[in-house]
């Protein structure tokens, strides 16, 4: 556990760490290695930002102001809220 008490610091991350976007470019999701994630819509930086956890394909996210919601990743893309992402390069 580190100083922030993040104890997945030192653990190996899923496999689906990284960037996250939407075909037309205009919502970027990044799943962060600590277990938080950062969404950014159109040009508002960090619009919904929060935690995830993965189990097997499933993601489960909780944003900060408590809303809950979950995805599917299949052959490396990402299903969430009625949206495709795939893994930005």
């Amino acid at each position: 556990m580190n100083a922030n008490g993040d104890k997945r610091e030192n653990e190996k991350p899923h496999p689906y760490v990284g960037m996250w976007v939407t075909a037309d470019g205009l919502i970027r999701q990044e799943l962060l290695r600590n277990g938080r994630y950062d969404e950014a819509r159109g040009s508002c930086v960090s619009a919904y930002t929060g935690s995830y956890t993965v189990k097997g394909d499933h993601i489960d996210y909780i944003d900060d102001t408590g809303f809950t919601a979950d995805g599917e990743f299949r052959e490396d893309v990402l299903y969430h809220g009625g949206m495709i992402f795939y893994r930005q390069k």
